[in-house]
Order: C-alpha cells, then sequence, then structure tokens
C-alpha cells in the first residue's frame, strides 16, 4: 500500500508470500477436474446426477445417446420426472430410492424405461448416494448400462426351457407350473380344473408315409388348432411326440367340458393340405379333474393317460373321463411294462417256429415267432406285448435274441440235413423302428459269422408300413441287406395304405398276403379278388407270392389254382418249439424218402 515515510515522502511498503503450493493445487485441482469431464463426456457408458425428487443434474453424451437424445442438455430438460418419463414400471423410482436409502448404494438394478422415440429398452443401474457434510442427501449419482441384448437372451433361454421348440407351446417343465397355479386358484374360489391328454390318432402313419417334415408341419397345424379352440386362460402344451395336453379351469359341470372337448375333436379332424397331400388326422382324448382325480400334476396326467388310452379303445374320436376301473387297467399296463423290461435278462421270451410249405407239401421254411411266458403274468399274447415293446424302446434287444435263436436253430435244421440239400431257411420280423439303427447291417452280418447259418438261408420280413416311410433310408438299408446275401419279404401285405407302385422300389423278394385277405376266399367272388391280384402283381414282379393264415384245404386248392407259391397255417402246423421243429422235419424227410424209395423202378 501507500504511505508516508517519516519524511514526510510516499512511499509503497507490503509482503511477498510463497504461493506456490497454492498455485499448483489449483492446477491440480483443474487438471483433475479436466480429466473426470473427459472421461465424463466420452465415457461409452452412460453417467448421470440426479436429485433425489427425480430431476436430472448432470448427463453425459452417452446416456443422452442411449435415451435416444442428440444432446445431455436435451435429456435434462425433457425429463422432469424420472418415474413417470423415463421408468416404463412408475414404480421402479420408488424401488430404486428405497434401495439406495437402506443400503447408501445400488448395483445391477436392472429396469426397463422409455427411450424418447418411446421404444423400449432394459437398462441396469450402479449408483450411489453423495451426502452433505450435516447428513443431508445432496444427490444420486452412478452409471447405466443397456442391456437389452443380454435380457433378450436370458428372456430366449428362458423360453427355449419352457417351450416347445416346434410349437412354440409350453412343454413338460412350464405345464407343471401353469397347472399349479390353475389349482390354487380352483382351491381359493372352490372351482375345478380339467387336464385332458390328448394323442393323435394317425400321426405316425403320416409320419411314416410322407415323412418328418411333414409330420412336423402337422404338429405345428395341430398347435395352431388346438390354441384356436380354446379360451385364451386355457393352457395347451406339447407333452412330447404327438401328445398334447390341455389345463382347462372354470370350465362349469361335465357336460360343458364335454362339449368344449367335442369341440376340439371336431377341429382336430377338419382335413388340412400339407405338401399337396390332402389329411386328415383324428385324435383321442382322455380327461381327469381336480379335485375329485387327483391333486397334483403326475396323478392327474397319470389318470388322464389312463382314459386316454381307453377312449383309444372305443374308436377314433372318442372323449372318455377318468374312472377307478380305469385307473386299474392303466396300473395293469404299468406292471406289464416293468415285467417286460425285466423279461429280457430273465430268459422269459422264447422262440417258436411256423412253417411255410410248397403246393407238394415241401417245407421251404420257418418263420420264428417270439413268445412271452411272464412269471407275473403267464402267457402273454403277442398282440398284447409287441406294441408295448415297441413303445418303451425294447424292440432292438428283443429283435437280436430272436435273430440269434433262429439262425442258431436254423444252422441245426441244416446240420442234421433234414429238409432239402440247399438248406432250410428261417424268417426273422423287422420292426420298422429299427430301421433307423446306424449298425442294423452289422449287427446282423455278426450273428450270421457267429452262427455260421449261410446268409441265403435268413429271410427279414418288413411289414407293408416300412415301404411308407423314409423311402431312401428304407432302400439304402434293405440293399445293404441284399448284399449281405438276405432275402427280403413284405409281411401282412394288403393291410396298408400304400400304392403298388412302391413294391417296385425295394429290393424284394417275397410277398406275403395277410390272412385277413385268406380268410374267405374259397367262397369265390368278392373275397377272391384281392388275393387274385395280389398273386398276379407279385408274379409281375419276379416275386415269391407266400399266403398266411391258411386253414382249410378248400383255401389252399384255391390260392393253388391262381399260382400262390407257399402256404402257412394251422392247416399244416401251429408255431412249433424247437424240438417239435426238428421232429416236424425228421417226420417230413422221412416220407420224402419214402417217396423217393416208391417212385423207383
Amino acid at each position: 500500500r501507500g504511505v508516508r515515510d517519516e519524511l514526510g515522502k510516499r512511499v509503497i511498503e507490503g509482503y511477498i508470500a510463497d504461493i506456490s503450493e497454492q498455485v499448483l493445487a489449483h492446477r491440480r485441482l483443474a487438471e483433475l477436474e479436466l480429466r473426470y469431464r473427459s472421461i465424463f463426456d466420452h465415457s461409452v457408458i452412460g453417467i448421470f446426477q440426479t436429485t433425489a425428487d427425480g430431476h436430472y443434474l448432470a448427463a453425459n453424451p452417452a446416456l443422452a445417446k442411449l435415451y435416444g437424445y442428440d444432446e445431455p442438455a436435451e435429456l435434462i430438460a425433457s425429463l422432469q420426472d424420472i418415474a413417470t418419463c423415463l421408468y416404463v414400471d412408475p414404480q421402479r423410482r420408488d424401488v430404486f430410492k428405497r434401495i439406495i436409502r437402506e443400503r447408501g448404494f445400488v448395483s445391477d438394478f436392472e429396469s426397463e424405461v422409455y427411450r424418447r422415440d418411446g421404444s423400449r429398452i432394459w437398462i441396469a443401474e450402479n449408483a450411489h448416494m453423495v451426502m452433505s457434510q450435516s447428513g443431508e442427501v445432496l444427490y444420486y449419482e452412478g452409471t447405466v448400462e443397456d442391456i437389452t441384448e443380454r435380457r433378450m437372451a436370458q428372456e430366449q433361454l428362458q423360453f427355449q426351457a419352457t417351450h416347445d421348440s416346434l410349437t412354440g407351446l409350453p412343454n413338460r417343465n412350464l405345464l407343471s407350473d401353469r397347472l399349479e397355479r390353475a389349482i390354487s386358484l380352483a382351491r381359493r374360489n372352490g372351482g375345478s380344473v380339467a387336464v385332458v391328454f390328448i394323442d393323435l390318432d394317425n400321426f405316425k402313419f403320416v409320419n411314416d408315409s410322407l415323412g418328418h417334415t411333414v409330420g412336423d408341419q402337422l404338429l405345428q397345424e395341430m398347435a395352431v388348432r388346438l390354441r384356436r379352440s380354446l379360451r385364451e386362460a386355457d393352457t395347451v402344451a406339447r407333452y412330447g411326440g404327438d401328445e398334447f395336453v390341455l389345463i382347462l379351469d372354470s370350465f362349469g359341470g361335465p357336460d360343458i367340458l364335454k362339449i368344449a372337448l367335442d369341440r376340439v375333436v371336431e377341429m382336430i379332424s377338419e382335413p388340412m393340405e400339407l405338401e399337396g397331400h390332402e389329411l386328415r388326422v383324428g385324435c383321442s382324448l382322455g380327461v381327469s379333474r381336480f379335485p375329485d382325480d387327483g391333486a397334483d400334476l403326475p396323478t392327474l396326467l397319470r389318470h388322464a393317460d389312463a382314459a386316454m388310452y381307453h377312449a383309444k379303445n372305443q374308436g377314433k374320436g372318442q372323449v372318455a373321463f377318468y374312472t377307478r376301473q380305469l385307473n386299474a387297467a392303466a396300473s395293469e399296463r404299468l406292471r406289464l411294462e416293468g415285467a417286460l423290461r425285466r423279461a429280457i435278462q430273465s430268459d422269459e421270451f422264447s422262440v417258436v417256429y411256423q412253417p411255410k410249405v410248397g403246393i407238394s407239401g415241401q417245407v421251404q421254411g420257418f418263420e420264428a415267432l417270439v413268445r412271452w411266458h411272464s412269471e407275473e403274468f403267464g402267457s402273454v399274447s403277442p398282440v398284447r406285448f409287441i406294441p408295448l415293446v415297441e413303445e418303451i424302446g425294447l424292440m432292438l434287444p428283443m429283435t437280436e435274441f430272436v435273430l440269434e435263436a433262429a439262425c442258431r436253430e436254423a444252422m441245426g435244421w441244416r446240420n442234421r440235413r433234414l429238409g432239402p440239400e440247399s438248406g432250410i431257411s428261417v424268417a426273422v420280423n423287422l420292426s420298422a423302428t429299427l430301421l433307423g439303427e446306424p449298425d442294423l447291417v452289422d449287427r446282423v452280418r455278426d450273428t450270421l459269422r457267429r452262427t455260421g447259418l449261410p446268409a441265403r438261408l435268413l429271410q427279414l420280413e418288413i411289414t407293408e408300413s416300412v415301404l411308407m416311410g423314409d423311402v431312401d433310408l428304407t432302400v439304402r438299408v434293405l440293399n445293404e441287406f441284399k448284399t449281405l446275401g438276405l432275402s427280403i419279404a413284405v409281411d401282412d401285405f394288403g393291410t396298408g395304405y400304400s400304392s403298388l407302385a412302391y413294391l417296385k422300389r425295394f429290393p424284394l423278394d417275397v410277398l406275403k398276403i395277410d390272412r385277413s385277405m385268406v380268410t374267405g376266399c374259397e367262397c369265390g367272388g368278392d373275397a377272391l379278388a384281392i388275393p387274385r391280384a395280389v398273386i398276379s402283381l407279385g408274379h409281375s414282379l419276379g416275386l415269391t407270392v407266400v399266403a398266411e393264415g391258411v386253414e382249410l384245404p378248400e383255401q389252399r386248392n384255391v390260392l393253388a389254382s391262381l399260382g400262390c407259391d407257399e402256404y402257412q397255417g394251422y392247416l399244416y402246423a401251429k408255431p412249433m418249439r424247437p424240438e417239435e421243429t426238428i421232429a416236424y422235419l425228421e417226420t417230413k424227410t422221412a416220407r420224402s424218402e419214402d417217396r423217393a424209395v416208391l417212385s423207383e423202378p
């Protein structure tokens, strides 16, 4: 400052302080602010500061871009109330504030929010409170990330875990949850819940004859029809294969439920066109109800399944309600399935042989037939257990058992020099379900090698339905068998739906007329028309024709007049045990030798 000295002269006096530290501190602060501003402005993650009452104090460009704004200032000006302007669920802001009040921060706080254009995205917020020295909340600050893709991926995984990939319907996992909710509601309201088990009647035929692509399209169409035939609140689920399950609540009495289910049957059975084919598929429905028939999904499904099997037995397009008598039948079926699984390990299966005889009476071969004598059930008819064997996946081990036994038995006939010098063949039935086995041909080749049976003495019998499945696969497998030297027969011909033209496409040797076509043929007229046509067709294709189920001499005589080559049925012999076949062949051989001696001069 200016002052006068002791002589009265004006002078300046003052002091000098070293402020280097202050200057450095200010510089450091400015640098920190600059670095912070750079991070704030250039971060790829949204950064914000908001007041407790829901106003933005600051937002960086990344956050503005995330929410669809050109500049942070636009975002701050537009979003005057975060709870109602940003969050899809306005309650999320209250949840955010409660958590941050209790813990002082939030972590991975996920919410659905609106962008400027009204579209929705999912975000995850990490934030904390900034407090004054007096303990007042000054503001919240934190970061925001767009997790929409992650959320969609999670939802997709969740959907895949709970829905069928082919039809988009709920699967078994979600079915249980839906039923629990329906039962809880019924308990509160004193209502009922119906569980309906649906099985498509003709699906296997379509799948086998037209291929899996058409089969998949059929299932998708059935899913659409089922959804369309029911209320929005009802559940339609795909249980597996061609089986669907419905959950219906608040349906009223049984009469109203029956009307609704009849509508389902009617809609399912309407014709459709797929890949140029007009198809008609029926269905069988089994119904169980809560609380009368069970209180949980396994019980209600089991009872509905039992009712469905009863509906199938009553004919196509039927609806059956569960009763205790049906439960007894279902329990017996489960017991039969358990006994069947044990039967292979317990050696309860055996093989019997029925001869195929030429017109002169000479045995041409035998058909090997499996029999089951259960310790629990006694003798069980093949009509009863063969479909169950296919259903539970035991056809391969059973076929291997029959094949091994038949080849060894045929080798025994050959070693004993029974029958013609060329040997007696044995035929083994081959299920359509086995053609997809990748090592099927190798298994048959190994069996022939182990038993020593020449391949020309083994014949594989396939049903007509095999010819209508995957044609390329069938032709390839049958050709591989032919390469081994085996012969191929079509069994039960005339009972399926295949075109006769199919026969030309496959390497076949034998055509077997089904017994249903043989019965009554001795009466002539229309009953003889089909056997005549089949024999003529078989011969025109160079096939040996065998008639099954021949029981009367008149039937044999009529078929012989038409040129049938071989005969099989009770007229000649019933299926015989191995030791009986030997005695039968020895008798035939002795008679043949006697005739040869008598014919000598």
